[in-house]
């Protein structure tokens, strides 16, 4: 790229009671080398409490600023900083992720390679509050919850939010993202992008970390959210479509545990010990327990839950 191609981006981050991490993915996007007149970064604070100080962390940014959204949801937070964003790119990443420091520059070169693409989806590495020596919960967020994108764009065209580019002007045509869902918004707005007849592309060189969750609050939060956002998104469907969908994933979170477990114990040489195969199976069961218990909370009435 040459300083007269550089496009003007905008970063959208959201953030909710992340005010830690969130300084620190503020640093990395302070540090780009990509020309820093050329972008700015939208954080867009939805709902966090007072006590985060959002706005007092974000003012010493010199490429950031502070929109605000009421309705709870980071797509709602997203379609804010939509609304405000200044550029021809738009890129969205989340307040736990560490982009890359060429992140921008990265991105904005894979998209311009491909002009006529509807995003360009990045790499998400997870790290380890000790590299070493991972516990079972952030082992099983590795090996199980780890979020491919190159799978998401290649096999169901979409790319995590963590680490996602477009331009402005395929979001003027297909549409914001679908501010009523909690989770799976991004697959949602992906797969409307590649309705709308446009090719996804992943590029490897485009990269965020992203740390892995490490306890059972942060399990039973992230469990609920996409259990969430998964049911919100089947009650569009007609009526036979969505109860069959139910049916089927209640029982896939009800069986799947058990049928882990041998491959987990015997098979799976990813886990090095007797002790990580055990404690990273009771996690699974934990988890997939979390998802069945809500979705018969949903199914009874509930409303989704935001995380």
């Amino acid at each position: 790229m040459t300083q007269s191609t550089f496009p003007f981006v905008s970063v959208i981050v959201p953030v909710f009671n992340d005010a830690i991490r969130l300084k620190q993915c503020l640093f990395a996007l302070e540090q780009q080398t990509y020309p820093h007149h050329r972008y700015e970064v939208v954080v867009v604070d939805n709902g966090s409490d007072v006590d985060q100080h959002i706005a007092e962390l974000v003012r010493p940014f010199e490429q950031a600023t502070l929109a605000y959204e009421s309705q709870p949801g980071s797509y709602a937070a997203r379609n804010r900083g939509i609304v405000v964003a200044k550029g021809a790119v738009i890129a969205f990443t989340d307040a736990d992720c560490t982009p890359a420091l060429d992140w921008i520059e990265q991105g904005v070169r894979a998209l311009l390679a491909n002009p006529e693409c509807g995003f360009v989806a990045g790499k998400i590495e997870p790290s380890f509050l000790d590299k070493d020596h991972p516990t079972p919960i952030e082992l099983y967020e590795s090996l199980w919850y780890v979020l491919p994108q190159q799978e998401f764009v290649e096999k169901h065209h979409f790319g995590a939010t963590a680490n996602l580019f477009t331009f402005a002007r395929v979001i003027q045509q297909v549409g914001a993202f679908d501010g009523s869902l909690k989770s799976n918004g991004d697959r949602e707005w992906g797969q409307r992008v590649y309705a709308a007849g446009y090719q996804p592309v992943y590029a490897e060189t485009v990269c965020v970390t992203h740390p892995a969750r490490h306890s059972l609050q942060q399990l039973y939060a992230r469990a609920r959210r996409i259990a969430g956002g998964r049911y919100d998104l089947q009650k569009k469907q007609p009526f036979l479509k969505r109860n069959s969908l139910f049916i089927f994933n209640l029982v896939k979170y009800l069986i799947a545990p058990i049928l882990m477990v041998g491959f987990n114990l015997f098979l799976d040489r990813r886990l090095k010990t007797v002790d990580q195969k055990i404690q990273v199976s009771l996690v699974m069961f934990f988890v997939s327990y979390v998802y069945v218990w809500e979705m018969l909370r949903l199914k009874c009435g509930g409303t989704s839950y935001r995380g």
